[in-house]
């Protein structure tokens, strides 16, 4: 009986020991999920450059995370950040390869790696990443730029005719150990696209309102005349393929270092690519071109050009006077408008040489009140045994779907002589669905010519969630986790 009693007693205890083990063992252990910040600077810069930036990117975290959290009980969230300063004269291979080392110091065996760069600090690390300096490219989720030079700019026109590496040098006045050269030469379109394929890539970007703006010059001068730049990148140099972009308006290169709603605006669209959230992406709408040609007669001539329209419809019409000795006109109603559509402009010419002998009388939307008549009224006239002959066209609004609305544009000189501008462009109405533009350039003649590209660009809601594609570690510790900041600065660039 005593032994039957201990054997009982044994197997109770065991069972109570068992039961105890797996009550304290959680059935789902909490996981960790890290977001490593890295700031990176651009040429000419020091780490203040990414301050205001990163004080409103750890303003608004806590709210995302607590977010997140409450969504996700068994998920904490820590947030460390790297901010120091780099040499800022240098070629961008070691510029990457100074921002890998500076990683492994500080953020040793760290992933989930957010870059943000901007200018030059942007363009290395779209190469580092890519090229995997220091094995960057299974560390970092996401790549952030702002107003870098993705395409190299030595296709792009600077002031007087110089190079893009002659401007980089005056402008930084660098003693330039390869930045100037990395700038002008290296296009970073291919390693942003690998990112953009591979990780993730946000491009944010701005410019002034036309090539020649005198928005952003420094001292009174327009360093580069023929395109829309921030006042040192030329818009359209500012992204590739691969990137989902945000033109955040009308800013100058560094606005963003010390203006607190474009930080602010800046750290909600980053937060929202990372938690989840709807940013509003650029995308092409539509594109054209433009040419002009200066007369003869010494002095300036200018134009005014509506671009992004439709053409609807557009024909030809001929008239022979069979009299011998009177003159005659004609009167004729051409063109028509789809449904939906709404009338912009019309062309009419006179199709002949001897223009004594036949004239448009008159020409004008057949109906004055209504934009939806793409009607056209022609009055012509012919001499006796003569004939006139009108081509015409006519265009509609370009507008987009209902509910999608304009987000930008582009202008730009492509080629051409000196002394050809662009002065003014701006949207001809306030409706956010129409794409058209009113251009005014000018030459200086005789013969002065330029020809001219033209981008109009939509807004495109995405959604992106960065944070779910990161893997969460167990936590190992019963000690509860909270969000954790650090901060690594090293104020010396040298």
């Amino acid at each position: 009986m005593k032994r039957l009693a201990l054997l009982i007693t044994v197997g109770l205890c065991l069972q109570l020991g068992f039961c105890s083990s797996a009550q304290s063992a959680p059935e789902n252990p909490v996981q960790v999920k890290e977001l490593n910040f890295v700031f990176l600077h651009g040429a000419g810069g020091n780490v203040c450059a990414m301050q205001l930036l990163a004080d409103s990117i750890m303003e608004q975290l806590p709210a995302h995370i607590l977010d997140y959290q409450q969504a996700n009980p068994k998920t904490k969230i820590r947030v460390d950040t790297l901010q120091r300063c780099y040499p800022n004269d240098v070629d961008i291979k070691t510029w990457a390869i100074n921002i890998a080392d500076s990683i492994d110091k500080h953020f040793h065996n760290k992933k989930n790696l957010i870059l943000i760069g901007h200018s030059m600090g942007g363009k290395a690390a779209l190469y580092a990443v890519a090229q995997n300096v220091g094995d960057l490219a299974d560390k970092v989720a996401l790549v952030v730029t702002i107003n870098s030079p993705i395409k190299s700019m030595h296709r792009y026109y600077a002031a007087g005719g110089a190079s893009a590496l002659d401007y980089c040098r005056a402008r930084w006045l660098l003693s330039d150990r390869g930045v100037c050269n990395s700038l002008a030469y290296y296009d970073s379109s291919q390693d942003g696209r690998w990112v953009g394929a591979v990780r993730h890539w946000l491009a944010f970007i701005s410019g002034e309102a036309a090539p020649l703006s005198e928005q952003f010059n420094v001292g009174g001068v327009d360093a580069m005349p023929r395109n829309m730049d921030d006042n040192i990148i030329p818009l359209s140099a500012q992204y590739s393929d691969g990137a989902d972009v945000i033109y955040y308006g009308e800013y100058s290169h560094s606005d963003f270092s010390v203006l607190d709603e474009v930080a602010g605006f800046m750290a909600e669209q980053i937060l929202h690519y990372l938690f989840g959230g709807g940013i509003e992406c650029s995308v092409l709408a539509k594109s054209g071109t433009l040419e002009h040609k200066a007369g003869w007669i010494p002095g300036t001539d200018y134009w005014e050009d509506v671009v992004g329209e439709v053409l609807t419809d557009s024909g030809s019409l001929r008239h022979w006077n069979e009299s011998y000795a009177k003159w005659q006109e004609w009167e004729d109603v051409v063109g028509q408008c789809p449904a939906e559509g709404k009338r912009s402009s019309y062309q009419v010419s006179k199709v002949g040489f001897l223009s004594f002998l036949a004239s448009i009388k008159e020409s004008r939307w057949l109906s004055a009140d209504s934009p939806e008549d793409c009607r056209l009224y022609l009055r012509t006239r012919a001499a006796p045994r003569n004939y006139v002959q009108v081509d015409w066209s006519i265009y509609r609004c370009g507008l987009l779907p209902p509910g999608v609305k304009r987000d930008h544009y582009e202008v730009e000189i492509v080629t051409g002589t000196p002394l050809t501008n662009i002065r003014h462009v701006s949207w001809i109405t306030g409706d956010p669905r129409d794409l058209r533009l009113r251009i005014n350039s000018e030459a200086e003649s005789p013969f002065r010519w330029f020809k001219a590209e033209w981008r109009v660009y939509s807004k495109e809601s995405r959604q992106r969630k960065v944070i779910d594609e990161i893997p969460g570690q167990a936590l190992l510790t019963t000690t509860p986790v909270s969000q954790k900041v650090i901060t690594a600065r090293n104020d010396c660039c040298n």
